[in-house]
């Protein structure tokens, strides 16, 4: 601004801009999180940021049109039981062990799966076992997911894949692993069990958590230009307006003009553009 038109524009003022910013936001963004919590399907996901020197937690909740991030002090499941309190639909998540505290029906993350399968694989290549329950899981997603490069996410072509699912659980019951690290994917499978393949019950549930890690990369983005001088009400206040600039993105509306328009409700702005 300075070196193109003379406007020299100091880091407090640019500050100011963002505190008034998001007192005038603030029904936005809690407008964007109560349409997540009200709606059908959730993707959450959490990352790391250094508030005064100290790691503290942001999480994303996120759906095909919405996503709002939420501060926290800690990664304990406080915060995400807080928000998704009232939420009835499905969530997909990854599997960290507070998103089961969470009172709903679940899609684990199975690219999550694959890669600590491939990964386990490459570390023991001379354990059939791992090499077997490898090679079962994937006869039974390979066809899965070629239905759903077929037709989309439509629980009527996909609920036909659940008698496979269920021949290799049977097939899991039978064995008794030997190996570590084969007995411990065994127990992982039957924990999950509910959990693996509950999109093929539904229409529009994905089987990976892609929506959530790209809206935590949005965040990454914008953790490398605040750096670790941030504080917590500082951290709240790139949030909200984060918040609404990905949520404008996800919908296809220009975030620079909802902002011009003065308007506080993006559902509004939409239908004054149409």
């Amino acid at each position: 601004m300075d070196t193109l038109f003379g406007f020299h524009m100091s880091p407090t003022f640019a500050n100011g801009i963002k505190i008034e910013a998001t007192r005038h936001y603030q029904d936005t963004y809690q407008s964007i999180l109560r349409k997540i919590v009200d709606g059908q399907l959730v993707h959450a996901d959490e990352t790391q940021v250094m508030v005064d020197g100290q790691t503290r937690y942001v999480w994303v909740f996120t759906n095909l049109e919405n996503v709002a991030y939420v501060y926290s002090e800690s990664r304990e499941a406080g915060t995400v039981r807080a928000v998704l309190s009232s939420f009835r639909g499905i969530l997909v998540s990854d599997f960290y062990a507070v998103y089961d505290s969470v009172e709903c029906n679940q899609q684990k993350c199975l690219i999550h799966l694959l890669r600590d399968i491939n990964e386990d694989v490459l570390k023991s290549p001379f354990n059939e076992e791992m090499s077997g329950l490898a090679s079962a899981f994937g006869q039974v997603l390979r066809p899965i997911i070629q239905t759903v490069d077929r037709f989309g996410l439509k629980k009527l072509h996909l609920r036909r894949h659940r008698a496979t699912v269920e021949r290799f659980y049977k097939m899991l019951g039978k064995h008794e692993y030997s190996t570590e690290v084969a007995a411990a994917y065994k127990r992982r499978f039957e924990k999950n069990r509910h959990k693996l393949f509950a999109f093929l019950d539904y229409d529009g549930v994905p089987w990976n958590n892609n929506n959530a890690e790209h809206a935590i990369k949005a965040f990454a983005r914008l953790r490398k230009v605040i750096g670790s001088n941030a504080t917590a009400k500082g951290i709240h206040e790139y949030l909200v307006l984060l918040s609404i600039a990905e949520t404008c993105k996800y919908r296809g509306v220009n975030f620079l003009h909802f902002l011009r328009s003065g308007l506080v409700d993006i559902d509004a702005f939409e239908r004054g553009c149409v």
